[in-house]
């Protein structure tokens, strides 16, 4: 019902910078809380940035002063600004937003897209 779209990942060398992009379409009414996640290879899923409907942020210390969430609640579109990025950036990046899918619905589901690979290597 509702589809998150991923764009921008690829391969960088360390230093460089990506922008990933992530839209949601379908059966939304509002949406809280959008966010990007990733995993590295042997490792857990870990939060990387987090943002609320009024444009609050969170971060990882790991990605903090490199890293800039934002996003479009016209376009219902979260965007990752990454910088400075490290060979241990490497991971697959997923997004994702938590959506009230009516006005009527009392609960939010969360959903996730089905990630983008982000390469930092030389």
């Amino acid at each position: 019902q509702v589809q998150l779209v991923e764009s921008g990942g690829g391969l960088v060398q360390p230093g460089g910078s990506l922008r990933l992009s992530c839209v949601a379409s379908g059966r939304i009414f509002s949406i809280d809380v959008m966010g990007w996640y990733r995993q590295a290879p042997g490792k857990q899923r870990e939060l990387v940035a987090t943002i609320t409907s009024g444009h609050s942020t969170n971060y990882a210390d790991s990605v903090k002063g490199r890293f800039t969430i934002s996003r479009d609640n016209a376009k219902n579109t979260v965007y990752l600004q990454m910088n400075s990025l490290k060979p241990e950036d490497t991971a697959v990046y997923y997004c994702n937003a938590d959506v009230q899918p009516t006005e009527m619905s009392t609960t939010r589901y969360r959903y996730w897209g089905q990630g983008t690979q982000v390469t930092v290597s030389s």
